[in-house]
């Protein structure tokens, strides 16, 4: 058989890397295109920051545990995967945040903290009368125009002053992305809720007219995942995936632009020739391999944070929680260590043995993760130091295991200004190095159904060209008789 003509080499092995070798082995099986492609991983394992710990029956995720149901990429790629019978959503309940050593539940009616029910937000005692009086300033000013893009921080800042965005708004976003909130851009993260402003003339207002009536109390909430972990997801993909075509353990040498194509150096002695190349790895990463022919921008202006989770796993005799909910997060300014907890047993029950309690905590704040670097002991007993604080909880003895992963310089900072920066990145790379595509968490999206929609965009990019590539070369066939 003779070797197709176009070979994409897809360079890092996480969801995005993955996402863009599954669906293009399926539009070539059933197109029958002339392609073939390489998937190519530094690591033993595939997944990147997905990995599931299954152990005594606890299902524990190292990485991220779940992802937004209405964002449907993520529920797709398992129903492609024939994975529908898996997915199950968290159990409803209440979410806390951490206050003076109280847990204060977040107030009913609050989207991203902002509130549509004024009477539950002037109960709360998360703020000040007068930290609530500045909120509701918002129904009063006029909305202004954005010049440009501007951190998320001043954007809510204007609008509902400083208590409220340092101890409801911060913890609520610090937990997803890897920059302080007043380094963080409005335009990459939530670009909506200045269109919102503008349309409604107040955030509470536009919160109030656009949140869907509830005409019965949900049964169910709003996050997925897969009973047996979203290690699941990454074991289904490999395992579709022709053996011959995943190589781990490999990593890129050297990175090398020939005439047509490219030609690939790996740390096992081998190479490969590609058409095209699909970057999936960290943006420091990329641009170092790239450089021998363009200097691509560092990533924006800060370092990647890292960031540990730890899981305790306990007797549910022994934790004792004084309040009904799902778990809590911690302001950035708070007295613990800690950022978050998640109440596992109650959130998703299926994790958790009958007759145990598993908490899953978080450790590492951008521009401060030194804890992370810590050894995990240290990590675990300021873990549960910090959780001893807690009023509402009462923590007895020691948990029967526990568990530390770290994600060192893993979270990108999305500085203001990072869209015009991927535009910059982008059309550098088009630019110098035709057929070479960047993708993955470090550009447009850092949830796994982001990914996953980026890597769904290259594979659709991919087989335009290709399917356009061999039209152009029929027609030329043709013309010449």
């Amino acid at each position: 058989m003779s070797r197709p003509k176009h070979h994409v080499a897809i360079v890092g092995g996480g969801i995005t890397g993955l996402t863009v070798a599954y669906y293009l082995h399926r539009e070539i099986e059933a197109k029958r295109l002339p392609m073939q492609f390489t998937l190519i991983e530094s690591s033993s394992r595939l997944g990147g920051k997905i990995d599931t710990l299954r152990r005594d029956g606890y299902v524990i995720e190292k990485g991220p545990d779940s992802f937004l149901e209405r964002k449907r990429h993520a529920t797709q790629l398992a129903m492609d995967l024939g994975l529908e019978g898996e997915l199950v959503n968290n159990e409803t309940g209440q979410a806390f945040i951490y206050h003076e050593r109280e847990l204060h539940p977040i107030p009913e009616g609050s989207v991203m903290g902002m509130p549509t029910k004024i009477e539950p937000f002037l109960q709360s005692g998360l703020l000040s009368v007068s930290g609530k009086a500045r909120v509701l300033e918002d129904l009063l000013l006029p909305p202004e125009e954005m010049a440009g893009d501007l951190s998320v921080g001043d954007f809510f800042r204007r609008r509902f002053g400083d208590e409220m965005v340092d101890r409801v708004i911060e913890p609520l976003i610090s937990g997803v992305y890897g920059n302080p909130i007043d380094h963080l851009s409005l335009l990459a993260t939530f670009p909506q809720y200045h269109r919102l402003l503008m349309e409604h003339g107040s955030l509470i207002k536009a919160m109030r007219n656009t949140r869907p009536p509830r005409t019965s109390k949900r049964k169910k909430g709003m996050f997925q995942t897969l009973r047996s972990g979203l290690g699941t997801l990454v074991e289904r993909i490999e395992a579709s995936l022709p053996a011959a075509c995943v190589r781990k353990n490999t990593e890129i040498i050297h990175f090398t632009k020939l005439e047509e194509g490219y030609r690939l150096a790996l740390s096992d002695g081998g190479t490969i020739e590609a058409s095209h190349v699909v970057f999936t790895t960290p943006h420091p990463v990329t641009r170092r391999l790239l450089r021998p022919y363009l200097d691509l921008p560092p990533i924006d202006m800060s370092e990647p944070t890292s960031v540990a989770t730890v899981a305790l796993a306990f007797p549910k005799e022994q934790v004792r929680v004084s309040v009904q909910g799902t778990g809590f997060i911690v302001p950035r300014q708070a007295d613990l260590s800690i950022t978050a907890c998640t109440w596992l047993h109650q959130k998703w029950p299926h994790t958790t043995p009958e007759g145990k309690a598993l908490l899953r905590c978080f450790v590492g704040r951008p521009q401060t993760d030194e804890i992370v670097h810590r050894s995990d002991e240290e990590i675990i007993q300021t873990v549960l130091a910090d959780l001893r604080r807690i009023r509402a909880m009462d923590i007895s003895g020691e948990p029967e295991f526990t568990f530390v992963h770290r994600f060192t310089a893993s979270r990108p900072p999305y500085e203001v200004g990072h869209p015009y920066w991927v535009e910059r990145t982008m059309g550098q790379v088009r630019e110098a190095l035709p057929n070479v595509l960047l993708s993955g968490s470090f550009y447009r999206g850092v949830g796994l159904p982001d990914c996953i929609q980026q890597g769904k965009e290259v594979v659709a990019e991919l087989v335009d060209g290709i399917v356009t590539s061999e039209a152009t070369d029929c027609q030329t066939f043709i013309s010449l008789y």
